[in-house]
């Protein structure tokens, strides 16, 4: 046993244990950069989108199913992770950049968010530019709602994505619950259905423009009774 006397010995076995942590370490950083522990969304139906029910932001809110909004020229859909956000914001004025061109094909840009703190829609608006209303149910980041935790935080990309946001001047709070990942959607009118489904897989994930405006390209407006005589 006279190997227990000799330091070297517990030096080494404390390197072994330092090395060992290490390691592990590097290969649970190495994994929370891959989509290994990503949830993985479940894509909507036409259908379960249009019995969702939102409402309206005024004083006295009136409920409407979601259809409404794409039944007749189809929508552009933002569901906002958080309109305190300035990733969130980002995007929504990344979006909104875009209203030119859909505003020429005819095409509603909105957004929903998922509650009401404070003046957190009205600051957002500024960046958003359509009307936004209000999912208490959540429906929208569903069917299967995914949420990213605190391993947001060691993800290289959400790292990038922070300092681009913050590079191009946006700013933001801490207000409001902002796990709850959120997405885009392009719908067509009547049962045209679903052109484009982005799923937000981390925090500042953001649509191709792009392939909202390719998608908003293919809808198809609905022809009234009247104009098919």
């Amino acid at each position: 046993m006279s190997f227990l006397q000799d330091p070297s010995f517990f030096t080494m076995g404390m390197w072994s244990i330092g090395a060992g942590a290490i390691g592990a370490a590097a290969l649970a950083l190495i994994l929370a950069n891959t989509d290994v522990f990503l949830a993985k969304p479940q894509k909507a139906t036409l259908e379960y989108l249009e019995d969702i029910d939102l409402k309206t932001l005024e004083k006295e809110p009136m409920t409407f199913k979601a259809k409404a909004l794409w039944e007749n020229n189809g929508a552009v859909i933002m569901a906002v992770r958080r309109p305190g956000c300035f990733l969130c914001r980002e995007e929504a004025a990344d979006l909104s950049s875009l209203k030119p061109k859909l505003d020429e094909l005819g095409i509603p840009l909105y957004a929903v968010v998922k509650e009401q703190v404070k003046t957190e829609v009205k600051d957002f608006q500024p960046y958003f530019k359509g009307e936004i209303f209000l999912d208490e149910k959540k429906k929208f980041y569903g069917p299967e709602r995914r949420k990213m935790m605190f391993m947001g935080f060691v993800r290289l990309g959400v790292w990038y994505n922070f300092f681009r946001a913050r590079s191009g001047g946006f700013s933001g709070n801490l207000e409001g619950e902002g796990f709850i990942l959120g997405g885009v959607f392009v719908v067509g009118p009547g049962k045209q259905g679903i052109l484009l489904e982005h799923r937000e897989k981390e925090f500042g994930d953001k649509v191709n423009l792009v392939s909202v405006l390719e998608a908003a390209r293919k809808i198809k407006p609905q022809t009234s009774a009247s104009e098919k005589k």
